[in-house]
């Protein structure tokens, strides 16, 4: 079973943040996880924040950073 850790690490170092695992997230965070899901997921929302990781769905909505 794949985690909210796995889903962000691939993320992070990519520096991309596909529709696909923006979905994935979503359904894993309906569901139970531990602490270092949640800081990683944190990680994540920070990154994004600071321009390091993009987000395809933004990039598709024309949302400029």
């Amino acid at each position: 079973m794949t985690r909210i850790r796995d889903v962000v690490k691939k993320a992070l170092a990519c520096g991309y943040l596909t529709v696909e695992a923006e979905n994935q997230l979503r359904h894993l965070l309906t569901t139970r996880y531990d602490l270092e899901d949640f800081n990683a997921f944190m990680s994540l929302q920070e990154a994004a924040m600071n321009g390091n990781v993009r987000q395809e769905s933004r990039e598709r909505c024309g949302i400029k950073y």
